[in-house]
């Protein structure tokens, strides 16, 4: 049952409203939708209505309330005790800067203080709220990163909101002809605040089963030994309580005046750092590998450039370690990368035959000589 509320409901006209609605759901206990698009004002009175509905009609939820309206709700505490939903405001993002893509999302600068993450999922109420928990998560633990202050439409789409006072991405800065080197060196920084930081086991989801999932799809699409010992690699990787960003490379880093924050928190994770890197190895290689000017469409950056802040990166991370232990870490996480890409693009875009054939072919090659994917 829907029903609509208008104008300003106080003590003067709430049995009449009551009575009204009782008289559209005639006795009905099943749910009952309330759209409030048009209620400017509930009194206490008002708000005694709802929650003798409520009882009557345990699914009772409130939808489309205005600020106002919604800020009632929130400090009586009926945002506690039922569903009850804002009103999305609804903006454009035509001829907007594209600051970033990723799977989940497309990044836009709005004005000089905003940008917004349009979701392609036009059902993604549900995967907005779980990344602003993560986000608030990971800030409260420490992490520098923004927080979405609001969801909006655009379209039939959903997006979350975040201030950052004129912010640039790290690509950005590249570009404007920032070091390379420095601002690899201000990524790593960040990153081991993150992976420096513990979590509960079943606090965030496990990078590691995924992996696991993602050696398995692939095993029906290898020569049988190599598919079974690449699973059996995954498997072994210990299972570590290490925060993971899951998407850590440059158009996920942005500077806000002298502060470097994270966005993009929807792939939070934990576990093994080698998993971070085998990431930022796509990122920054894997990509493009098959095709060089992906990594321009990609990361807003050539691909020399991009080896550059790859090996960088690698310099800051591994800091004091031996070039050949390096060199093993790399060959772990190009093991990993390589199995992420070959089911993503087998389950996305199998016409991209030669990325098929290049992971399938470093996979042949590096999984026989490899004894763990751990370092």
């Amino acid at each position: 049952m829907k029903v609509e509320l208008k104008g300003r409901i106080d003590s003067s006209n709430a049995p009449q409203v009551e009575a009204d609605i009782n008289e559209q759901i005639k006795g009905n206990t099943e749910g009952l939708e309330i759209d409030a698009s048009k209620l400017d004002y509930i009194s206490s009175a008002g708000l005694r209505v709802i929650l003798r509905l409520k009882k009557a009609n345990a699914d009772t939820k409130v939808i489309n309330c205005n600020s106002e309206v919604y800020e009632i709700f929130d400090m009586t505490g009926f945002t506690e005790m039922m569903d009850i939903s804002k009103a999305y405001r609804e903006i454009s993002i035509e001829g907007c800067e594209v600051i970033g893509e990723g799977a989940n999302g497309i990044v836009y600068r709005t004005d000089p203080d905003t940008i917004v993450k349009v979701y392609k999922n036009p059902d993604s109420l549900e995967e907005i709220h779980t990344e602003r928990e993560l986000a608030r998560k990971a800030f409260i633990m420490g992490i520098p990163t923004a927080i979405p202050y609001d969801v909006v439409k655009i379209g039939d789409l959903y997006g979350s909101v975040f201030e950052l006072l004129n912010a640039k991405s790290f690509s950005k800065l590249i570009n404007e002809g920032e070091d390379v080197d420095e601002l690899a060196k201000q990524s790593i920084d960040i990153l081991m605040i993150m992976h420096k930081t513990h979590l509960k086991a079943g606090e965030l989801p496990s990078k590691k089963e995924e992996a696991i999932g993602w050696a398995k799809f692939d095993k029906d699409y290898l020569p049988e030994e190599i598919g079974a010992r690449l699973v059996k690699l995954m498997e072994d990787i210990p299972e570590t309580d290490n925060m993971l960003h899951g998407d850590y490379h440059i158009k996920n880093i942005m500077r806000q005046g002298d502060e470097n924050l994270l966005i993009d928190m929807d792939t939070l994770s934990m576990g093994h750092p080698v998993f971070e890197l085998s990431q930022m190895y796509l990122a920054y290689l894997g990509f493009s590998e098959t095709d060089h000017t992906a990594i321009d469409m990609f990361l807003g950056i050539d691909r020399e450039t991009s080896i550059k802040f790859w090996n960088s990166s690698l310099k800051y991370l591994f800091e004091g370690k031996t070039q050949e232990f390096i060199d093993g870490a790399v060959i772990m996480a190009r093991i990993i990368a390589y199995t992420r890409l070959l089911r993503r693009t087998i389950r996305r875009q199998p016409e991209k035959e030669e990325i098929i054939a290049n992971c399938k072919e470093k996979l042949c090659e590096l999984v026989p000589v490899t004894d763990k994917l751990y370092y």
